[in-house]
């Protein structure tokens, strides 16, 4: 049990790292007040933060999901 624990916290710190990262300091835009904004595709670095961060919600919520069954 305390593994899972000690697995699920470093996910944790790895999970709001990768969403920090993707904040590139827009500003009011981000609150939605940008007015004409434009789309643009992620590449690189973005899309691996993108990835990263779907990546490590996954498995944020199956091992909570495992750390329930087990205590259960």
């Amino acid at each position: 049990m305390q593994n899972i624990l000690i697995i699920q916290a470093v996910i944790s710190v790895l999970l709001i790292v990768s969403i920090l990262l993707q904040s590139r300091g827009e500003g009011l835009g981000v609150l939605g007040a940008e007015i004409g904004g434009s789309y643009h595709t992620k590449r690189g670095f973005e899309k691996f933060l993108l990835q990263a961060s779907i990546g490590l919600s996954v498995a944020f919520i199956v091992v909570a999901m495992v750390a329930v069954y087990f205590n259960a």
